[in-house]
């Protein structure tokens, strides 16, 4: 009971202590984002010290409706997210419809039996060039006038050539940083030839470590498979992170604060997740240094399943336990 009672003493002291940008113990940048839904969700980010907004899910807009929200609704929503962090940046998914996120008024072309390997994100929205023009042209009016950084990217990208007709779609309704996600492992792969398109990478690591493993994530007896502490979901965030351009993660791995100094490790350069995780994250990177991160990431990459991996690195983080994380 005591050594329960210390770890939860040691762990309110590290978070009342978490504050500031994200860095490493030695002084290494690590922005701190949060992952939102919309306007609501922006409190909480604040509250927890985000330093902007990693992962903006814009489908939340749009599910449970027949049609499109109007270009005043989404400009609307766009607008207060971005005011709420004026020194700050903001990147906004495109629309990701399809699979778990059905829309009634963007029905797939046909009958899909495994509707996670079918036309989702980007391959949906290139069926339906319409949406994602109204979607980028709000999102630049949304901008207009702010001075927070507005970064816009594309869900399931697959090659250079999506990463480019996306860019390029940016481009035309006047938003100057556009971004791919990395969640199909041939993206990852293949990850400079995206790179010579977009400025920036995210890492959606629940969809990379879905599609590694052949795990659809709505199976319920295959989430053992779904743990990005895999060492060969950990080999394809190095291939991006590699790339030559800025790379963030904003899955659910970003906010576990091991898993977050190896992502740091393997060369991530900001972390996005829930808010009441961002202090946890914080706390984790301020106690260590990047060469221990560097450490931790190559113990993991060595390890041959996630749980020796998730062991390898935290025998060289050694304050994580004293800081009861």
């Amino acid at each position: 009971m005591s050594a329960a009672r210390d770890a939860a003493e040691a762990r309110a002291a590290a978070l009342a202590g978490s504050t500031g940008p994200g860095r490493t113990k030695d002084g290494h940048a690590v922005p701190l984002l949060a992952n939102i839904g919309g306007p609501k969700d922006v409190p909480a980010a604040v509250e927890n010290g985000a330093e902007g907004v990693g992962l903006y899910r814009t489908e939340f807009l749009f599910l449970d409706r027949a049609t499109p929200p109007s270009d005043e609704e989404q400009e609307r929503a766009y607008r207060e997210v971005l005011a709420a962090f004026p020194d700050g940046r903001v990147v906004v998914r495109a629309l990701d419809a399809g699979a778990d996120k059905p829309l009634a008024f963007l029905p797939p072309p046909g009958e899909e039996p495994n509707p996670a390997l079918g036309e989702r994100g980007l391959r949906m929205l290139r069926r339906h060039p319409d949406v994602l023009s109204a979607q980028l042209s709000a999102l630049a009016r949304a901008a207009s006038g702010q001075t927070a950084k507005l970064q816009v990217m594309a869900p399931m990208v697959t090659d250079a050539e999506e990463a480019a007709l996306f860019a390029a779609a940016c481009r035309e309704a006047g938003i100057e940083h556009p971004g791919v996600m990395i969640e199909v492992p041939a993206a990852a792969l293949r990850a400079r030839d995206l790179a010579s398109e977009v400025e920036f990478f995210s890492l959606g690591t629940n969809d990379l470590t879905q599609y590694t493993c052949a795990a659809d994530r709505q199976v319920g007896g295959l989430a053992h498979l779904q743990d990005a502490w895999r060492p060969a979901v950990l080999d394809l965030v190095a291939s991006a992170a590699s790339a030559g351009i800025p790379c963030g993660v904003c899955g659910e791995a970003a906010g576990d604060p091991a898993l977050a100094c190896v992502l740091v490790g393997l060369g991530v350069t900001s972390l996005s997740m829930s808010a009441p995780s961002l202090p946890l994250v914080r706390a984790a990177l301020a106690h260590h240094t990047l060469d221990q991160c560097r450490t931790a990431a190559e113990a993991a990459r060595g390890s041959r399943s996630p749980d020796e991996a998730k062991r390898a690195a935290r025998s060289v983080l050694p304050a994580l336990t004293d800081l009861g994380l």
